[in-house]
């Protein structure tokens, strides 16, 4: 089933994710090349998709896991969640409609 994990930043979360981004990009990597992933990306703190110094607010996966528990520890398990760039962590099970 696939899943939604939607990630809130702490506040001038910038400098944290730039450290920890290869590591999180390396995970995504791995769901993607397995064929999970269905996708990923930061939700900018500005209307932009180069946001520069503003930096990131939060982040959306949308991926397969056999269940609401692995989904949850993938999320839990995640490099940023370490480096503390999240406040908040969330995951549902997600039913894609449209396209």
């Amino acid at each position: 089933m696939l899943y939604s994990i939607i990630s809130e930043d702490v506040a001038n979360s910038l400098p944290l994710r730039m450290q920890a981004r290869p590591a999180h990009l390396a995970r995504l990597e791995e769901l993607k090349a397995k064929g999970l992933l269905v996708i990923a990306g930061p939700s900018p703190a500005i209307d932009s998709d180069n946001p520069g110094e503003a930096g990131f607010t939060g982040s959306l996966v949308i991926a397969e896991f056999a269940s609401l528990d692995d989904a949850k520890a993938w999320a839990d398990a995640d490099p940023y969640v370490a480096a503390g760039v999240y406040a908040k962590v969330t995951v549902k099970p997600f039913k894609k409609v449209l396209p």
